[in-house]
């Protein structure tokens, strides 16, 4: 860090640009606690002029410039080491309600969205699992949640964008109105552009959801019930998971979730010709904020253990239908639960291949696929344990890779520019040329290391 008396004066903001050592270390720390990478300055910004007057301040000092949401990034990401952090809470309002779309602030939650849509029993598609991300973080990664089994991801709907460029040049973009940098924003790894404010679209929200969870003997059964449903539809929400079985081993569970509109649904007929062991079947009926906000039990029980500020060494990846059973089986063959932790678990979820629309969320190829995710806790805070399980992922990811498989970018796993490359395939070309027109300087979003 430069002494003050060398450091070039800030541009003049309605915000604050800090430099002090307390923000510096928090921008330093995200929540995987395995990266940490100490930044110049802090921008506090009060409007996105502020964040466009930074950006074109960091260019001209040569230093790099991140957007943080609420740090909620894994692997150090959102991170700016000896560049300039952003911290977006401060753009944080739900602006106007409207029939079919809202205008928010990509420093707000999803959590602050539905205060405000579901009151008009509107809200946005495709939510995430957690409600504590900040919009603006989930859009620049795609967005995925348990609804992608039917709805697509969330930047798929996103009607408009306002950003700023590696320019420091304030623009909106749509599928309309600059469709080459929207395309290029949505799921760019913030490295074209930084969201300050988007349009959301908004649909009916039910009332009420019907949950059953549901028990299989072995993973071809989960597969197989899953291609069922997903390809009929009955469900707004397919989502698997492999948890350790108490007496060694794993088990296998389907949660399947139905929006009610009126009268509760006939359970049977939801769930006729599967293959779950039937009368192990754990239904329920909660309100729709209930269903969505389901993680919050878990983060409770961490935070009062003292463990949710351990790391977070988790990986997400996209298997295509053909390889997924022999990949997922043969992970779990490697697997014990220790390398999983505690509370730790496998996903295995179907996503619909044809509603996705954003050009930069790398899926396999065919009208199905599954995520495939690691959701690693580990027991203590050690960074040894953490390390260890990183380099796991690599290791998953590169067999993933082999078998046809991509690469959720949120994940805790080491990429290198090549890596990146071969990651975005075709669409490279299409992030590069956005890159060298929006961002010349490379100052934007260092942390994933693409360019």
């Amino acid at each position: 860090m430069l002494p003050t008396s060398k450091r070039p004066s800030p541009p003049p903001l309605g915000g604050e640009l800090r430099f002090d050592d307390p923000a510096r270390a928090a921008a330093a720390e995200d929540f995987g606690h395995l990266v940490q990478r100490t930044p110049e300055g802090v921008l506090l910004p009060a409007s996105d002029e502020d964040v466009a007057a930074t950006v074109r301040w960091a260019a001209e000092q040569g230093r790099s410039f991140a957007a943080q949401g609420r740090r909620h990034s894994v692997f150090g990401r959102a991170q700016a080491h000896h560049g300039v952090v952003a911290d977006m809470r401060g753009l944080r309002t739900v602006h106007a309600v409207e029939p079919d779309r809202v205008v928010v602030d990509a420093g707000a939650t999803w959590r602050e969205v539905l205060a405000a849509t579901l009151p008009r029993g509107l809200a946005p598609p495709g939510l995430p699992d957690y409600l504590d991300l900040s919009v603006g973080g989930t859009l620049v990664v795609g967005g995925v949640g348990s609804a992608v089994s039917r709805s697509g991801v969330l930047s798929d709907h996103v009607l408009e964008l306002q950003v700023v460029t590696g320019r420091g040049e304030r623009r909106t973009c749509s599928p309309d109105r600059d469709p080459g940098l929207f395309d290029a924003v949505r799921a760019g790894l913030g490295q074209v552009a930084i969201v300050t404010r988007a349009t959301l679209g908004l649909v009916p929200a039910p009332r009420r959801v019907r949950r059953l969870q549901l028990f299989y003997p072995d993973l071809a059964a989960m597969l197989g019930d899953q291609r069922l449903l997903t390809r009929e539809q009955r469900f707004e929400r397919v989502q698997g998971a492999v948890l350790p079985a108490p007496a060694g081993g794993w088990r296998f569970r389907l949660e399947v979730v139905k929006e009610l509109s009126g009268d509760p649904p006939d359970d049977a007929a939801l769930l006729a010709g599967l293959s779950d062991d039937r009368p192990r079947a754990e239904p329920s009926t909660l309100p729709y904020l209930d269903y969505l906000d389901r993680l919050a039990t878990l983060e409770r029980l961490l935070r009062s253990e003292g463990r949710w500020s351990f790391p977070h060494p988790w990986l997400t990846t996209f298997v295509g239908d053909p390889a997924v059973e022999p990949v997922v089986a043969g992970e779990l063959a490697r697997l014990t639960p220790a390398d999983l932790g505690p509370v730790g678990q496998v996903v295995v979820s179907p996503v619909l291949r044809e509603p996705v629309r954003t050009p930069l969320l790398r899926l396999p190829p065919g009208p199905v696929c599954f995520t495939f995710n690691l959701l690693r806790f580990p027991p203590t805070d050690g960074a040894v344990q953490a390390r260890r399980m990183v380099t796991a992922n690599r290791a998953v990811y590169d067999r993933v890779r082999d078998a046809g498989g991509t690469l959720y970018p949120v994940s805790a796993a080491p990429m290198s520019r090549a890596d990146w490359r071969a990651h975005f395939g075709e669409a490279f070309t299409q992030l590069a040329d956005a890159k060298r027109e929006h961002d010349p300087g490379h100052v934007l979003t260092p942390g994933y290391e693409v360019f």
